[in-house]
């Protein structure tokens, strides 16, 4: 939870390249564009207490983020961060984040306004969990609440002498709350950090009393990253022993005092996190929240860290494996968009002289280089520093780039792209914010990728939709071309809304069968920049839809 930071570094420059030497000096980070691991998802683009109420951070500082899924606190919020008023209500800021396409877990204990908390009575505990699911589930027009987060930090915050056992007041809450609402996930244990033995009594017990969390959440808050991979290893190992099915990962606080504001250590942390395979992580909370911890000052401008999550939102298509040379200092997360042949790769914590080699490579690229610096939370960064744009001659499948005078505090973005590279038109499904569905893979796919089990309607808990955030370069009229599968062997329908428009409707004729796509058109009125497209089975205001259909992608033209 809180304390204080700030760096400024230098930022690196060298000249414009030639053909690209076979390696350079000091480390490389390897890239290969071939071997695509899961889509991209920003999974990592979230944080704690980064929404306040009356949109702070604005919109536009948001939308380039592509924000995955949010921790908030809970309605009628108690929780006095810093000394700060209390704020950050989930269904206070929830159109917000509804508008920027990211999902909510709700942090049940800060309805308490001090931390650690201070726990009263299980009276008082279980009459303030009856009102704030209350309060929830009167939020009809709220649709973006992922999972109820129990407790936070439990190992340290928990008052075992008044409240007794953790686990037995897990499942105590845990079964309060299904009194009320059976539908809304569960997220948990919450601890500090990772420790098999400590999870491995927590699962036991929540398998025995069927209080299994159905997201799992800890923090990586540690000083350091590299055991991101470990920890996630022994989870799944530890999971599979008990003979629980498998959860997704949130690790919902990652990233120290001293680093959550510093790109180059940040761009360590979001590749771990990455090739573990979580399914979401936070941006810890130490300072201000509504600024999503550090990345915008004055609200609406960005700080050099801003940048390294703008780059990330900018990937599309797949993720693809990254090689560090070692488990500490330079390491770097990277996308393969198939339809634009670009390859992003975001990198850092390292200095002086190295390179990035990326392989799968043919042909002649482009290659761009640009970083941005650590400004810390006070100070905006207008825009990254360009490096260098060149253009190499593929060899043997691959290039190698060298990157002069790096500072370890910055984060670097490279671009390779066909010399004739052109913005994004093709939005892929499972690259977009998915509620209540799944991203699915099929070789018939755009990308290889799309999104099913889109079933859900008439209950905002579990209304299933899909939102696109896009990017366009004019306000005007687009034709949008819808790619999607439908099995069912009669027209199927879904909501279509944009920007928090009307909705219309969508048909989709009979295809040959589930994963089997065709396409329909229709026109979508657009603004300049970005924008949210909506299609849903089943969302607040839609009556909803009829039969099912699966979506593959949007191509806009």
């Amino acid at each position: 939870m809180s304390r204080t930071l700030a760096l400024v570094s230098a930022i690196a420059v060298f000249g414009a390249l030639a053909v690209a030497p076979a390696q350079a000096a000091g480390h490389t980070l390897v890239v290969n564009a071939a071997a695509a691991f899961r889509p991209v998802t920003h999974a990592a683009a979230g944080g704690l207490y980064a929404l306040a109420e009356n949109s702070r951070p604005a919109d536009s500082t948001l939308l380039p983020l592509k924000l995955n899924t949010l921790t908030q606190p809970p309605p009628g919020v108690g929780q006095k961060p810093n000394g700060q008023p209390p704020g950050g209500d989930a269904l206070l800021v929830a159109p917000q984040a509804d508008r920027v396409g990211a999902a909510q877990v709700i942090r049940m204990p800060d309805i308490y306004p001090d931390f650690p908390y201070k726990w009263v009575s299980w009276d008082d505990w279980l009459s303030k969990v009856d009102t704030m699911v209350s309060r929830r589930l009167a939020a009809t027009s709220v649709s973006n609440v992922a999972a109820w987060e129990i407790w936070n930090e439990p190992d340290g915050t928990w008052n075992t002498a008044a409240a007794g056992d953790f686990n037995t007041g897990w499942t105590r809450t845990v079964q309060r709350i299904r009194t009320r609402d059976t539908v809304t996930p569960v997220a948990g244990p919450g601890y500090s950090s990772w420790n098999t033995d400590r999870m491995r009594t927590f699962l036991t017990n929540a398998r025995n009393t069927n209080t299994v969390p159905d997201v799992v959440v800890w923090h990586e808050l540690g000083h350091s990253s590299a055991s991101i991979a470990a920890d996630v290893s022994a989870y799944r190992a530890l999971e599979s022993s008990l003979g629980i099915g498998a959860r997704p990962i949130f690790i919902n606080e990652y990233a120290w005092t001293d680093e959550v504001d510093v790109p180059g250590r940040v761009a360590n942390y979001v590749s771990k996190l990455e090739r573990a395979g979580v399914a979401g992580a936070d941006r810890a909370f130490w300072y201000e929240y509504g600024t999503v911890n550090g990345l915008v000052v004055n609200n609406t401008q960005p700080t050099g860290t801003w940048w390294l999550y703008k780059w990330y939102g900018d990937m599309a298509g797949s993720m693809v494996t990254t090689t560090p040379p070692a488990q500490t200092g330079l390491d770097g997360f990277a996308s393969y968009d198939s339809t634009r042949k670009r390859v992003d790769v975001v990198f850092g914590d390292e200095s002086g002289t190295n390179s990035v080699r990326v392989t799968g490579l043919s042909g002649t690229v482009r290659v761009t280089l640009e970083s941005t610096p650590s400004s810390g939370r006070f100070t905006a960064v207008t825009a990254p520093t360009t490096i260098s744009t060149s253009t190499y001659t593929v060899s043997n499948g691959q290039i190698t780039v060298p990157v002069a005078n790096m500072s370890a505090t910055s984060a670097y973005h490279l671009v390779v792209e066909p010399t004739s590279g052109t913005y994004q038109q093709r939005f892929e499904a499972e690259n977009a914010s998915v509620f209540r569905a799944q991203r699915l893979s099929s070789g018939s796919a755009s990308n290889g990728g799309y999104v099913g089990r889109i079933d859900n309607s008439g209950d905002p808990r579990s209304d299933s939709y899909v939102d696109f955030v896009v990017n366009v370069p004019s306000a005007r009229a687009y034709t949008m071309t819808i790619g999607y599968a439908n099995g069912t062997g009669a027209t199927s329908t879904q909501g279509l809304a944009y920007n928090g428009g009307a909705w219309s409707t969508v048909s989709y004729p009979p295809t040959a069968g589930w994963g089997s796509f065709g396409t329909v058109s229709t026109s979508v009125s657009l603004h300049a920049g970005y924008n949210v497209i909506r299609l849903a089975k089943g969302a607040p205001f839609f009556a909803g839809g009829t039969g099912y259909a699966e979506l593959d992608y949007l191509q806009l033209n």
